[in-house]
């Protein structure tokens, strides 16, 4: 198989990140590069395998693997189950669960092709994002007006069971596989909200076909334009410019909405933040494992670094929003984050393809604001904390919204 590397960085969710693209079609990975194409063959078991590149030299004999293989197919009472292809996949699923990272996985040729459907764009599920939080199932963001939403999916809530099946013991990619499915058919979700004075709901949704704008304006009073980001996808930046132009000249203030973004496409980030601050501030700084660093940098199209900036962010805002969020706090002085913490998705992937149409996606890298500060697992903090509670929600009442306007239209 020949070698090819696709450069294009993706940011989201995975939290796959998780179902916005997965239930929605996975193109927000957090954290996304294609790797090297590489062949694979399977060692003959005589073979020692030497792992001296990872770990001092160490060697371990492959034929313990082969014993066990056929000591299962020998004598395991339902071996007739056990395809070689279905050991093979299996053993190093295992093999690669032992980084203990949600977002380094295995996928079979059925995963694979999934997969690649999905980076495509398969616009059918519940129109949400999800991740793992302490080891826990949790929804990331529903987006607006999506399924998700409508049937009372909410930022935070712990998912304990798909269809009655816990997903105590379930990868993200079998929780994305289990939820999502065809327009019109149902799912139900047995969630935990530490708000709710019922401890655990179910809550059943009926799928649909999911329909986002990336980006949406208005004028809200005070000549404050606000713009609402809802994904970092390939028209983003160039929608996001072109309502620019319909904005006021003499635009008093700019709310830049990020709530419940879970990211996407890092060139995206590094577009959006160019539109925001000067030529050749750094927007993020990737570093590997050696802890080699490389910075991204803004590109000259600045149009709004000179106007008063509101950054709204909450628990769902993710990766490429993390980043944005993070290069205008550090590099302006007239920006103000509102809200909650963000949830602190900040590591990069690299697609691997190998033989048989299978695949590898590893963490290779981690993300760091401008000023070196670490956004995995940690997220980005707001200058201005806000809550925005279930009576909130349910009332219409948006506390976080208001705190923006009132900061912009103070002097």
């Amino acid at each position: 198989m020949g070698e090819e590397k696709k450069e294009k960085n993706v940011l989201n969710y995975y939290i796959k990140l998780v179902v916005i693209f997965s239930v929605l079609g996975l193109t927000f990975w957090f954290g996304f590069e294609r790797g090297q194409n590489h062949n694979s063959n399977i060692l003959n078991s005589d073979e020692i395998l030497n792992i001296g590149d990872l770990d001092n030299n160490e060697k371990f004999d492959l034929s313990l693997y082969w014993k066990v293989m056929k000591v299962l197919k020998e004598k395991y009472v339902d071996a007739g189950k056990l395809t070689a292809d279905d050991l093979l996949y299996n053993s190093i699923k295992g093999m690669v669960a032992t980084a203990d990272d949600p977002y380094t996985v295995f996928m079979d040729p059925d995963e694979n092709k999934e997969f690649d459907e999905d980076i495509e764009g398969t616009f059918e599920g519940i129109g949400a994002e999800l991740g793992i939080k302490q080891g826990i199932l949790t929804v990331v963001s529903p987006l607006k007006d999506s399924p998700a939403e409508k049937a009372g999916l909410r930022t935070g809530d712990k998912i304990l069971k798909v269809d009655d099946e816990s997903t105590a013991d379930m990868s993200i990619d079998d929780a994305v596989s289990k939820i999502k499915g065809k327009d019109g058919t149902t799912v139900k979700l047995t969630v935990y909200r530490a708000e709710a004075e019922e401890k655990t709901k179910d809550i059943v949704i009926t799928r649909g076909v999911i329909k986002i704008d990336s980006v949406t304006y208005e004028m809200k009073d005070n000549n404050i334009a606000y713009f609402n980001v809802v994904r970092f996808g390939d028209d983003t930046a160039i929608v996001f410019n072109n309502l620019l132009r319909e904005m006021p000249e003499n635009v008093s203030g700019i709310v830049i909405d990020l709530r419940n973004n879970p990211g996407g496409y890092l060139d995206v980030a590094v577009d959006m933040a160019s539109l925001m601050l000067p030529d050749g501030k750094v927007v993020v700084i990737e570093e590997d494992k050696d802890g080699k660093k490389k910075n991204f940098y803004t590109t000259g199209k600045d149009k709004l670094s000179r106007i008063k900036t509101v950054v709204l962010i909450n628990e769902g805002s993710a990766s490429a929003s993390e980043i944005l969020s993070g290069a205008l706090r550090d590099n302006r002085d007239n920006v103000t984050l509102v809200g909650k913490q963000s949830f602190g998705k900040g590591s990069v992937q690299e697609l691997v393809n190998l033989s048989n149409n299978t695949s590898v996606k590893i963490t290779v890298a981690k993300w760091l604001t401008p000023n070196g500060e670490q956004i995995n697992e940690v997220g980005i903090a707001p200058d201005v904390e806000v809550d925005l509670t279930d009576d909130d929600y349910n009332n219409d009442r948006d506390p976080q919204l208001d705190k923006a306007l009132e900061i912009l239209r103070s002097k």
